[in-house]
């Protein structure tokens, strides 16, 4: 069974260990491991009776409780299936242009995503010897960008850096289009936050997207929404198939957004479980790992790191994501999420163990 360039391929990791998928202790996708939330498994159980009926095609519901989170009118909210899809329709609209700029390394999708309409692609690399507040985010290489798009993710993937809203506003005037990836930002609390999205209606060219599967654990239902200008969304709309959120992933949705228990619980939750984890990897011999703003840690090792992954799992039946599909990386990078204390621990014991073979 190939492996995916994406973490959480519990089929191929189970076959290679040896055990059940469910033996698995998942590192290599960046999940939290609070979730689900109560609340949205019982919002999920109490529309099983609706899945005779089709979506509102509209998703009105959904869009109104986007709204009233981010403070925005609901035009300008369009829920997808997932960032995939959405990644899909920003792709179609980036070939348009005559060039993306990417920061690399950069999250394989947006190369699935460009190259499905034949995207020119630029790419330039993180700095990663910077501290968060830099403000370049690109180096100043003399190209005329007023007809470019941009594509970036913030926080970034797979480092873990956060950038300031400042860094990023420059760009909003010097390229014709700047889509901002925010599929992480939720891991950091409102004071902490360096969203665009407060931005969005005074930059028609400004485009973000954003997913609630990973903060609050739903990878398996598949949803994301894009908040962009009124128009642009209607155009988009008209590119994609009906229906692209099921009743489920809609419900789960309403209910996540109004659970600011759960909310709480994983911004006070993360930064001790990061640190612990942080800092063990960084005692351990041959490991080096970057300092990140959110739920995943990317680890520079001394050794190659598809070994160490092979080695994990047939040891130890613990999963960690191999950099491999950044070919900026390649094998000497690996990245880890962030999960319970319990299971860092358990990370932590068995990479001392295998570094010490």
């Amino acid at each position: 069974m190939p492996q995916q360039a994406h973490g959480g391929n519990l089929a191929w990791a189970a076959a290679l260990a040896g055990c059940s998928p469910d033996a698995i202790v998942d590192f290599s996708a960046s999940i939290s491991p609070l979730g689900p939330p109560n609340s949205v498994i019982t919002a999920i159980v109490s529309q099983l009776g609706s899945l005779r009926n089709y979506p509102d095609p509209e998703y009105g519901e959904l869009r109104l409780a986007l709204s009233h989170f981010h403070q925005l009118p609901t035009e300008w909210i369009l829920p997808g299936n997932g960032s995939a899809e959405l990644l899909t329709l920003v792709g179609r609209e980036l070939a348009q242009l005559a060039a993306t700029v990417v920061l690399t390394p950069a999250f394989g999708d947006y190369y699935r995503a460009l190259a499905a309409d034949n995207a020119k692609v630029l790419e330039f690399p993180v700095d990663l010897s910077r501290g968060k507040g830099n403000m370049s985010l690109l180096p100043d290489f003399g190209l005329e960008t007023s007809g470019f798009g941009l594509l970036l993710n913030n926080p970034h993937n797979p480092t873990g850096k956060l950038f300031l809203r400042e860094s990023v506003l420059p760009y909003l005037k010097k390229f014709a289009l700047v889509v901002v990836d925010e599929a992480f930002m939720d891991f950091l609390p409102p004071a902490a936050e360096q969203s665009l999205i407060g931005l969005v209606q005074e930059y028609e060219n400004l485009v973000i997207l954003r997913s609630l599967t990973k903060f609050y654990s739903l990878p398996g239902l598949r949803l994301g929404y894009a908040i962009a200008h009124p128009q642009r969304l209607a155009k988009w709309k008209s590119w994609r198939d009906p229906w692209p959120v099921n009743t489920l992933a809609a419900a789960a949705a309403i209910a996540a957004l109004q659970d600011t228990e759960f909310q709480n619980l994983t911004w006070k939750w993360l930064p001790e479980a990061r640190n612990q984890l942080f800092q063990g990897l960084a005692s351990i011999p041959g490991l080096t790992p970057l300092k990140g703003s959110v739920n995943y840690l990317l680890v520079q090792s001394q050794g190659p790191t598809s070994q160490l992954q092979q080695n994990l799992l047939q040891q130890h039946q613990i999963l960690i994501r191999d950099c491999l599909s950044f070919k900026e990386l390649g094998d000497r990078f690996f990245r880890v999420a962030v999960r319970t204390k319990a299971d860092n621990q358990c990370l932590l014991t068995a990479l001392e163990t295998i570094q010490n073979q």
